[in-house]
C-alpha cells in the first residue's frame, strides 16, 4: 500500500470520527490502567459492567489493595480469568503505592514492570492517558492492518512497528482507536461489512463482501 492511500484512509476515518476514544469507562489514569488489565481476553462491555460496581467503592491503588484478592474477586468474577487478574491487580496496586507514590508512571519501562502490565497494556495507557504515539495491537488491529494491507505483519510486534512507521504522523495519536473501532464494528473477523465500509475502495483485501 502506498503513502497516498494510507493518507486518504486515515483522513476518512478522522472525518467519520474526529475524536475517537476507548470504549472502556474510566475517570483517572489509574482507573484506565486497571480497566485495561481487566480487559485482556474480555470485552470492554464486560469490563465496564464490573468496574461500574468496583470504582465507586475503590478507585485508588490503596483502596483496591485494601480489598485484597478475595474482596476484589467479588467485583470482577464476571470477567474471564478473574482469579489471575485479581492477583495481578493487587500486586500492581502494591507496587504503585510502594514504588510510585500511588501515581501511574508515564513511561514504558516502569509501566511494564507492574504486575499484569504487558506491552499492549502499556501502549494503551501511554497513548490514551499520556497521549504518546504508541500502538496497542490487539486482535482487531492485527486483522485490519493485515486485511487492508495498511501494515501487514506476521505477528503483533511486526504490525505495531509497521503502523508506527507507516501511519502519517498527524494521525498517530488516534490511529489506535480508529483501527480498533473499525475492526470491532465494520471489518469483522468472520464476515467483514465491506459494503458498509468507508474505506472499501482503498482497502486491498481481495475477498470483499457485498455487505
Amino acid at each position: 500500500m502506498n503513502k497516498a492511500k494510507r493518507q486518504e484512509i486515515f483522513e476518512r476515518l478522522r472525518e467519520h470520527n474526529p475524536n475517537p476514544e476507548t470504549e472502556l469507562e474510566y475517570n483517572s489514569t489509574f482507573e484506565l490502567l486497571i480497566a485495561v488489565i481487566l480487559s485482556a481476553q474480555a470485552t470492554d462491555v464486560g469490563v465496564n459492567k464490573a468496574t461500574r460496581k468496583l470504582f465507586p467503592v475503590a478507585n485508588t491503588p490503596e483502596a483496591i489493595y485494601e480489598l485484597g484478592e478475595e474482596g476484589l474477586k467479588e467485583y470482577i468474577k464476571t470477567i474471564g480469568l478473574f482469579n489471575s487478574k485479581a492477583k495481578n491487580v493487587i500486586s500492581c496496586c502494591k507496587d504503585l503505592v510502594e514504588k510510585h507514590d500511588s501515581v501511574v508512571p508515564d513511561n514504558r519501562k516502569e509501566l511494564e514492570a507492574l504486575a499484569g502490565v504487558g506491552r499492549k497494556t502499556a501502549n494503551v495507557v501511554l497513548n490514551t492517558a499520556f497521549r504518546q504515539p504508541a500502538m496497542a495491537v490487539d486482535t482487531h488491529i492485527f486483522r485490519v492492518s493485515n486485511r487492508t494491507k495498511i501494515a501487514p505483519g506476521k505477528n503483533v510486534r511486526q504490525v505495531e512497528e509497521k503502523l508506527l512507521k507507516f501511519v502519517p504522523k498527524e494521525f498517530l495519536l488516534d490511529a489506535h482507536h480508529w483501527l480498533i473501532l473499525h475492526g470491532r464494528y465494520t471489518c469483522l473477523a468472520r464476515k467483514p461489512r465491506c459494503g458498509s465500509c468507508i474505506i472499501e475502495d482503498l482497502c486491498e483485501f481481495k475477498d470483499k463482501t457485498s455487505d
